[in-house]
């Protein structure tokens, strides 16, 4: 069974890109992961792979890790300035100015923290949905997160 921090990396790097760029199967029988890049080039996943015993990786806004989250916390924190964070949305470069509105606000370490329990929520969920039993880091006890089995 993989580590939560393996399906975090392998998120996280689904996620580096725009979605259907940058790819990660797990094959739940070898129980290794393969990534695959349309940037690069690189593709570790074999051609012969059982794709019944296998499970694609999410990009990050599939699990609603993206502008969602962003409008929940502010709806939650700071429900007075949504316009303003709205504002910041129309835009390149959104995360930047929503990270220094919250810096100048002293709430960007709430940001984080919120964001964090959110991931791991949601990619708990997201494993548990697709038959995946993850266990704590290295390290940490082996046994199955809370909520995975």
């Amino acid at each position: 069974m993989p580590e939560y921090s393996d399906i975090e990396m392998a998120i996280e790097y689904v996620s580096s890109a725009p979605e259907g760029t940058n790819r990660v199967v797990y094959d739940k029988v070898s129980r290794r992961f393969f990534y695959a890049s349309d940037f690069s080039g690189e593709n570790e996943i074999p051609d012969d792979l059982d794709w019944k015993q296998c499970v694609e990786m999410p990009h990050k806004h599939e699990l609603d890790l993206g502008h969602d989250l962003v409008f929940r916390f502010v709806e939650q924190v700071i429900p007075s300035e949504e316009h303003t964070v709205h504002k910041f949305f129309t835009r390149p470069g959104a995360y930047a100015r929503f990270k220094d509105f919250l810096d100048r606000r002293e709430l960007l370490q709430a940001w984080y923290d919120f964001e964090a329990l959110a991931q791991r929520e949601a990619i708990e969920r997201w494993c548990k949905d697709n038959g995946l039993e993850i266990t704590a880091n290295k390290g940490a006890e082996s046994d199955p997160l809370p909520g995975s089995t």
